[in-house]
């Protein structure tokens, strides 16, 4: 069976509304607190039984955790923002549909997450084709490649894909006639 249903752009700016309202709610709160709670969330997911289609999304949550914790890759300070605040409104038990409720509790969660992921494809492209140059560099590394220029490689191809991500988004914008400002999630 397959149910479709799309979101408004009224209902876009309500999710942006409480995404907003996640972050606020733990602004005091550190870094490491909200990811760890949003992987305990995850691991609450695992215990019970949810649709293939949160399944999936949560499970691409963990790529978005990878980034955040990943220091290689150093995510730039919006890019981190934007996922503490899937992570914060996720680990919330009490958001748009309270997480108890079997089988829908986590729907909204899911919704949330792709909504990160559409907007921040760009950012994930660019880290998966660092981390695939990383995964070269420590083949090379074997070979004879040294840690200092393993460093300076690293950096350097990090700086090229974060400009590439943020090149890629502004055109993106331009060519979907969007505001110069972006109309962020968050």
């Amino acid at each position: 069976m397959r149910i479709t249903f799309e979101i408004s752009d009224a209902d876009v700016r309500h999710l942006r509304r409480e995404m907003k309202r996640a972050r606020a709610a733990v602004r005091c709160a550190e870094e490491e607190d909200i990811i760890h709670a949003g992987e305990d969330m995850l691991k609450e997911v695992r215990k019970v039984k949810v649709p293939a289609y949160v399944q999936e999304r949560m499970d691409r949550m963990h790529s978005l955790i990878g980034m955040l914790r990943d220091e290689d890759w150093a995510l730039p300070a919006r890019e981190r923002s934007q996922v503490l605040s899937a992570l914060a409104y996720c680990a919330d038990p009490e958001d748009l549909i309270p997480d108890h409720i079997p089988g829908l509790g986590f729907l909204d969660d899911a919704i949330m997450v792709e909504l990160v992921l559409q907007e921040m494809q760009h950012v994930i492209d660019a880290y998966d084709d660092f981390g695939a140059f990383r995964d070269a560099l420590s083949r090379r590394m074997r070979a004879g490649l040294d840690r200092d220029q393993r460093t300076r490689k690293l950096i350097a191809k990090r700086k090229a894909l974060h400009e590439r991500m943020h090149r890629r988004r502004q055109k993106h914008r331009t060519s979907t006639g969007q505001k110069t400002q972006p109309s962020r999630l968050f």
